[in-house]
């Protein structure tokens, strides 16, 4: 499948979009983790010539070193859109989880992107290094704040998912674990080599107009020629599975998570089966949450932050 990415996000409200469409950004679904007070944490800002605003929770110790969580939006929005999005906010402050959500860089029709897997989305062939980017992000939190370097984080979603998967291939010693909603890793399995193991969780759901359940085709606009096609969600988690050693079956869990607000399953809110792959090197893991129906931009539910993190928490470095 070949989907043109800026339409699709622009018709699903991901991202807001400077193709001629009104910018708009995914509604959160009314939780009050949706907001963070500007009393319940500290801030500083790092970044260079694409400068980010960390956010330190108020109940930091500097004593005792804290998780740190990089955020990456999708094509055409930013980081402030995504931290509406996801809607973190409170559950970030009540886990004690340091963060940020950098900005990618435009592209000549103006929408931010990141130079994400060999399939996503430095299109237009810029070469901006956004890998040494966030890892150079990544050190100057560490230079001004406590973080606990067994627990790095990456989550993204659709190109900032793509994007989660680069830096786990290129970075697998620093980041722990990473969280990609709508995203694929590199179309050629062999482009990436993570050094050791790092937990995955993909989010995807199985009619995903953007990015599709079972792979496809990204083109953006000015794109000069057509991306190696991606891979779908399952063969995403079989991949890292591989890398991590992990045992090669998945085994489904009787529970399910409550990723969409908007999407039931049988009565009761939480509608994604959980698919895990166990056995994996140095304690990692890798799980696949599908959301049945799930679209590209789901509405992030109440209970979404919290299972999130806690996936990430549960998986630091050895």
């Amino acid at each position: 499948m070949k989907y043109r990415l800026a339409t699709a996000v622009c018709a699903t409200l991901v991202m807001g979009c400077s193709t001629g469409s009104t910018s708009a950004t995914p509604s959160p679904s009314g939780s009050s983790d949706s907001t963070r007070s500007a009393s319940a944490s500290r801030q500083f800002v790092v970044g260079g010539d694409r400068p980010v605003t960390v956010q330190v929770p108020a109940s930091h110790d500097e004593g005792r070193p804290a998780p740190l969580l990089i955020v990456l939006h999708g094509y055409g929005s930013t980081g402030r859109d995504h931290e509406r999005y996801f809607h973190l906010g409170d559950a970030l402050d009540r886990r004690g989880i340091i963060s940020a959500y950098p900005d990618g860089t435009k592209d000549t029709a103006g929408n931010r992107f990141w130079n994400g897997t060999d399939a996503c989305c430095d299109i237009q062939r810029s070469g901006v290094d956004d890998s040494k980017y966030l890892a150079d992000v990544m050190t100057a939190i560490k230079a001004r704040v406590a973080v606990d370097p067994k627990r790095i984080y990456v989550m993204g979603h659709s190109n900032g998912a793509f994007m989660s998967y680069r830096m786990a291939c290129d970075h697998a010693d620093v980041v722990a674990a990473i969280v990609s909603l709508a995203g694929a890793t590199f179309a050629h399995a062999a482009d990436c080599h993570p050094a050791t193991a790092v937990s995955v969780l993909e989010i995807h759901g199985t009619t995903d107009e953007a990015i599709a359940y079972d792979g496809g085709s990204v083109s953006l606009p000015g794109s000069t020629k057509p991306s190696p096609p991606y891979p779908g969600a399952k063969q995403t988690v079989k991949t890292w599975a591989t890398y991590d050693g992990c045992n090669p079956a998945a085994k489904r869990s009787p529970r399910h998570v409550d990723v969409d607000a908007d999407l039931p399953y049988v009565g009761a809110p939480a509608e994604a089966t959980i698919d895990t792959w166990a056995g994996c090197r140095n304690g990692a893991a890798v799980e696949m949450w599908t959301m049945p129906e799930g679209v590209h931009a789901p509405k992030i539910s109440n209970a979404f932050p919290g299972a999130v993190l806690d996936f990430l928490l549960a998986h630091p470095k050895p």
